[in-house]
C-alpha cells in the first residue's frame, strides 16, 4: 500500500521534511497547513518539490470550526475555505481534512452540520477537490467516527466522505467494528497513530504522547484491518504529534516512522517482508577503548582471560564459560574513554536475519575485513550499536571464531561467570520508542512493560526486550532529557550460579565493587527475612537483593572504565527481572563514585 506522513509529525522546516520523507521512503505527504505558512517556498514551489522527491500530496490540513454554525459564521466559514481550495489547487492537492467543530458557536444540530457540510462539499468540487470529515475526540458535539460518519452519510454529497484517525477512535475507547458499515469509497483517508496507554484529558494526550504504530499500547493493526475488510484503497498515512519527534532529527524520526507501517503492513496481512529470525544467544559484546589496560585490568578481576587475537585487526578476545568479550583498540575508536559498541547476536540464519534487517530499513555496515576473514552480517541499530548476526560456533563450525587466533595466556582465574545474561544499552533521549520498535520487529525480540526509575535527577525509563527462553534479553533505557552523565553508562550483566562466590573471588584478585549505602541493607531487613549472616554477607560484599513471586535475584556491580561497567547477577527460581527496585540505588551510588573517585 502506499504510505504517508504528515508534515507535523516530523521537526525542521517544510523543505527538510519532505526531504527526510522521501529519503526514508514515502509515497507522500500530507501538508500541515502551518509548515505552508512558514515556508519560504510558493505552493507551485513545494508542489515541485514534492515531484521531484517522488513525494504525491495525499492531504491538506486542517480545515477546523466549519459546520453547525449560525449563517453568517458560516458565510465567512466558505469565504476562508474558498481561499484554502484555492491554494491546495496550487499545490495540487485534491483532499483536505475537515476536523468536527469545537467551535463554542457550533450547534448540536446535524441536520444543520450535514447542511453545510454538503454546501462546502459543492464549493470544494468547483476546485476538484474532495472534503474528509473527521470527528476530534474531544469535538464539541461530534467526536466520534460513527457519528461523524451519520452526518457524511446525511448529506449524501459525491465530493464529502469521511476521515478515520486511529487515535481519536481508539483514545475514546470506541469499538471499531462499526468501520464495517461505512462503503470503502467514503472513507477519503485514513490517519494513524499509537500512544501510550495513560490517564489524561484527551487533547493534551494527542498533541503530546502520540507515537508511531507499535509503540504505544493501541490495537492500531485491528483497526487497519477493519478499515481495509470495508473497502479502502487510499494510503496508509501517520499524523503524530509528539514532543520528542518534534526536537529529534527528521530524517532518522522518518525512517523509523516509514519502518512502522512496514511492520504495520506485515501485521495486516498487506506485505511479506523476510520472515524474523529470532537471535539465539550472544555470541560477544564488544568494547572499543583507546586504553586497553583498565578494562583488561577489569576483565582479569572477573576472572576472564584474554583467549585468543583477531589475526588482521587489533581486537582481543577474552572468554569465561559462555561469556565472550571482544576488545578493540582500533583507530576508529571512541576517545572518550571504553565503550559498548557492538553485539554478536548467535542466529540460526545470519542471512535471513540480515535480509529482515535491510527490508526493515536498518542500515547496513560495510566491513572492513581480509578476505579469508569470516564472512559476518552487520547492521546498525538507532542508537548506532553495531549488530552482527553470527552463526552459532563450535568445533566442526568456527564461524566468526576462526578470525582469531589462540593465545599462550595462563589459565584464568575463574570466578563462576557462565555467560552473558543481558545487555543494558542506555539510548540517546530522543530513541527509547524507535529502539523498542527496532529490536521487536527487525530482531523478532518481545518487549515487556516499561517501567520508570527513579535516578537522583530525575526520571529513567526502562524496557526490556527478550527471546522466548531468556538466552537473550537486552534492557532499554532513556533519561528524561539529554545527558551524557556516565551514570547512564551502558553495562553487561554475567550469570553466576554462586554470586557471593564470585564476589568473593572478584575482591580476591583486586576488584572493586560499587559501594552500596548501609541505609539500602537496613531496609532489606525490614523487606525480607534472610537466613543467618547472609544480609551482613550482602552488605560486605555490595550485593543487592530482590525476590519476586517467581524467584529470587542477587546482584552486584563493578566501578565504570570509561562508559562501560559489568554486573554480576545470581537468577534463582523464575526470576525474569532485572533488579529494577535497586535501580534507585544503583544509580546514586555511581554518582557518588564518579563524584569522589571519578569511577
Amino acid at each position: 500500500m502506499r504510505t504517508s506522513i504528515a508534515t507535523v509529525s516530523l521537526s525542521g522546516s517544510l523543505t527538510e521534511k519532505l526531504t527526510a520523507a522521501s529519503r526514508a521512503g514515502f509515497d507522500g505527504v500530507e501538508i500541515f497547513e502551518n509548515d505552508l505558512l512558514a515556508s519560504p517556498l510558493s505552493p507551485e514551489e513545494i508542489r515541485a518539490r514534492c515531484a521531484d522527491l517522488g513525494l504525491s500530496i495525499e492531504l491538506y490540513q486542517p480545515m477546523r470550526d466549519i459546520e453547525a454554525v449560525p449563517e453568517a459564521e458560516f458565510a465567512r466559514n466558505l469565504r476562508r475555505a474558498r481561499h484554502k481550495f484555492e491554494v491546495m489547487r496550487r499545490l495540487g492537492a485534491d483532499t483536505v481534512l475537515v476536523c468536527s467543530s469545537v467551535s463554542p458557536l457550533a450547534e448540536d444540530d446535524d441536520a444543520l452540520a450535514a447542511a453545510q457540510l454538503s454546501q462546502l462539499a459543492d464549493l470544494a468540487q468547483e476546485f476538484g477537490v474532495r472534503v474528509a470529515y473527521e470527528a476530534l475526540a474531544w469535538g464539541r458535539h461530534v467526536s466520534t467516527y460513527d457519528h461523524a460518519w451519520r452526518i457524511v452519510g446525511t448529506a449524501g454529497h459525491p465530493a464529502l466522505g469521511t476521515c478515520l484517525d486511529s487515535f481519536h477512535i481508539l483514545s475514546r475507547g470506541s469499538d471499531p467494528k462499526g468501520i464495517a458499515d461505512i462503503p470503502g469509497e467514503k472513507i477519503f483517508f485514513l490517519q494513524l497513530a499509537d500512544a501510550p496507554l495513560l490517564a489524561m484529558d484527551v487533547l493534551q494526550w494527542s498533541r503530546h504522547y502520540r507515537c508511531f504504530p507499535g509503540q504505544g499500547g493501541f490495537d492500531v493493526a485491528g483497526l487497519v484491518r477493519h478499515v481495509l475488510n470495508a473497502g479502502y484503497t487510499g494510503p496508509l498515512s501517520l499524523e503524530v504529534f509528539n514532543d520528542v519527534f518534534r526536537q529529534a532529527e527528521a530524517g532518522p524520526t522518518a525512517v523509523d516512522a516509514h519502518r512502522s507501517l512496514l511492520v504495520l503492513q506485515e501485521t495486516v496481512g498487506v506485505s511479506r517482508p523476510p520472515a524474523p529470525v529470532v537471535p539465539t544467544g550472544f555470541a560477544f559484546a564488544e568494547l572499543v577503548t583507546p586504553d586497553a589496560e583498565p578494562v583488561s585490568a577489569l576483565l582479569g578481576a572477573l576472572g576472564f582471560a584474554r583467549t585468543a587475537r583477531h589475526r588482521s585487526k587489533p581486537v582481543d578476545l577474552w572468554q569465561q564459560g559462555e561469556a565472550r568479550i571482544l576488545v578493540n583498540t582500533g583507530p576508529a575508536v571512541r576517545r572518550d574513554g571504553t565503550a559498548l559498541a557492538a553485539i554478536g547476536l548467535e542466529s540460526p540464519d545470519p542471512q535471513g536475519a540480515a535480509r529482515r534487517a535491510e527490508a526493515l530499513l536498518a542500515p547496513v555496515l560495510p566491513r572492513r575485513r581480509a578476505p579469508e576473514d569470516a564472512p559476518l552480517e552487520a547492521v546498525a541499530a538507532p542508537d548506532g550499536t553495531e549488530l552482527f548476526f553470527c552463526a552459532p560456533t563450535g568445533p566442526e563450525l568456527p564461524g566468526w571464531r576462526a578470525d582469531f587466533t589462540d593465545t599462550t595466556a595462563q589459565p584464568p582465574a575463574r570466578t563462576g561467570v557462565l555467560r552473558i545474561d543481558h545487555l543494558a544499552l542506555t539510548q540517546p533521549w530522543h530513541h527509547f520508542d524507535e529502539a523498542t520498535l527496532f529490536h521487536r520487529s527487525v530482531l523478532g525480540l518481545d518487549a515487556q512493560e516499561s517501567v520508570d526509575v527513579a535516578d537522583p535527577y530525575g526520571l529513567l525509563r526502562s524496557r526490556a526486550v527478550t527471546n522466548p527462553d531468556g538466552s537473550v534479553r537486552i534492557a532499554l533505557s532513556v533519561g528524561a532529557a539529554p545527558t551524557e552523565d556516565d551514570t547512564h553508562a551502558r553495562h553487561i550483566a554475567l550469570a553466576t550460579e554462586d554470586l557471593v562466590a564470585a564476589a568473593r573471588d572478584f575482591h580476591d584478585l583486586s576488584g572493586r565493587f560499587l559501594r552500596m549505602p548501609a541505609n539500602y541493607y537496613d531496609d532489606l531487613a525490614a523487606r525480607f527475612d534472610f537466613t543467618e549472616g547472609e544480609l551482613e554477607t550482602y552488605r560486605e560484599l555490595g550485593i543487592l537483593y530482590d525476590r519476586d513471586a517467581g524467584g529470587e535475584f542477587r546482584h552486584c556491580y563493578t566501578r565504570t572504565v570509561g562508559r562501560v561497567f559489568f554486573e554480576l547477577v545470581q537468577r534463582d527460581g523464575d526470576y525474569r527481572g532485572y533488579g529494577a527496585q535497586n535501580a534507585p540505588v544503583r544509580l546514586a551510588a555511581q554518582r557518588t563514585a564518579r563524584l569522589l573517585t571519578g569511577g
